[in-house]
């Protein structure tokens, strides 16, 4: 069996999770792996939030917001960006590979970008293998279950 990872991305509203919406509907092919959470702004995206996606068993994040300097909610991607560069430390100070979380600047135009990102990231979690925090939820034999 192989490992199959599995990846959040945060979008924001307005322009990354629009290009995710966008890849769809231009029927883009990319790896099932990811699940899509839509938030008003990555501003909103808290370190504590990231960190327990890691503790719940995700194995990469992304994080996507409007291109700098186009937020709709002016500084909302900066701050963003200040609190995943903050995470990526704290991951690489606990021996879990920075690598894991990223943070990416998107136009609702961008679809064909998201479906790249998707794909890079995919590729980068499975040459990792799955996340040092994941647990693995062991089967009850049946015999016990009943």
């Amino acid at each position: 069996m192989t490992f199959e990872p599995k990846i959040l991305a945060l979008c924001c509203h307005y322009c990354a999770y629009a290009a995710a919406d966008l890849a769809g509907s231009m029927r883009l092919q990319y790896p099932p792996n990811i699940r899509v959470l839509r938030l008003p702004c990555t501003g909103k995206v808290d370190t504590g939030y990231i960190l327990r996606a890691f503790e719940k068993g995700i194995d990469g994040v992304i994080v996507a917001g409007c291109l700098e300097g186009g937020c709709h909610f002016q500084e909302g991607n900066l701050r963003a960006k200040k609190r995943v560069t903050l995470v990526r430390e704290l991951m690489s100070e606990a021996g879990v590979e920075q690598e894991r979380l990223e943070m990416f600047n998107l136009s609702s135009a961008q679809g064909q970008t998201f479906s790249d990102i998707v794909e890079m990231m995919t590729k980068r979690i499975k040459e990792l293998g799955p996340s040092p925090l994941r647990k693995e939820v062991k089967r009850v034999p049946e015999e016990i279950a009943r």
